[in-house]
């Protein structure tokens, strides 16, 4: 099995040129803040018909320092920061509530772009993220609903009653309250962007806060 999967590794090529598009980036006429070129990054991988663009890694580590990964969807980003959210009960919500620091990460591989965020992390106040959970599907206030995100699950049936009953309430009770929604926010001190090059000449523009401003620099592939 192990040598299948270094053959079917080895088979495997980046940034195929008949599917993939590697546009260029210029420091030079970079914005002053990173949030305008995130979006404008965003924007073009959303155009170029990059598959759930929206998702993105989040990076946390336990009381001990230990550090865990996940894929959520990011809910917004403005001057504030970058959003997501999660149970407070969860995995990733104990681990914010312990070490409130995370890191994001973005790949886009049909343009060769990666965005790389971190910073402090902050929960929204409980109105907001009830809004931001009412404001999303039917499905996902079901999910909410079903809650107990993390915990050991005894047996899929088990999952299946919780689950039909919680979107039985979501589609009676658009608006049902689900306390532990937190709206997460993070606070970027460092974003990086990272733009693939077929000579593997990748341009790496990190942007990091000074300030109130924000300070630029290029780094070494």
């Amino acid at each position: 099995m192990a040598t299948d999967l270094h053959a079917l590794l080895r088979s495997l090529r980046v940034w195929d040129p008949e599917i993939t598009h590697l546009p260029p980036l210029d420091p030079a006429t970079a914005p002053a803040a990173p949030l305008p070129l995130f979006t404008e990054w965003f924007a073009a991988a959303v155009a170029a018909g990059q598959t759930e663009p929206h998702t993105m890694s989040l990076a946390t580590s336990d009381e001990s320092g230990l550090p865990d990964v996940r894929i959520v969807m990011l809910h917004g980003a403005d001057e504030t920061g970058w959003s997501f959210a999660s149970h407070a009960g969860s995995r990733k919500g104990h681990h914010l509530a312990a070490r409130p620091y995370a890191a994001l990460g973005f790949y886009w591989p049909v343009l060769g772009r990666q965005v790389r965020v971190r910073g402090p992390v902050s929960a929204a106040p409980s109105e907001e993220s009830q809004g931001d959970l009412h404001a999303r599907s039917t499905g996902a206030l079901a999910a909410a609903l079903t809650g107990r995100q993390s915990e050991v699950l005894e047996s899929l049936d088990d999952l299946a009653r919780a689950s039909e009953s919680a979107w039985e309430r979501a589609s009676r009770e658009p608006r049902a309250p689900v306390p532990s929604w937190t709206l997460y926010r993070l606070r970027a001190e460092e974003v990086e962007f990272f733009q693939g090059d077929e000579r593997r000449r990748h341009v790496r523009l990190r942007y990091r806060r000074d300030g109130e401003g924000w300070a630029r620099e290029l780094l070494w592939p």
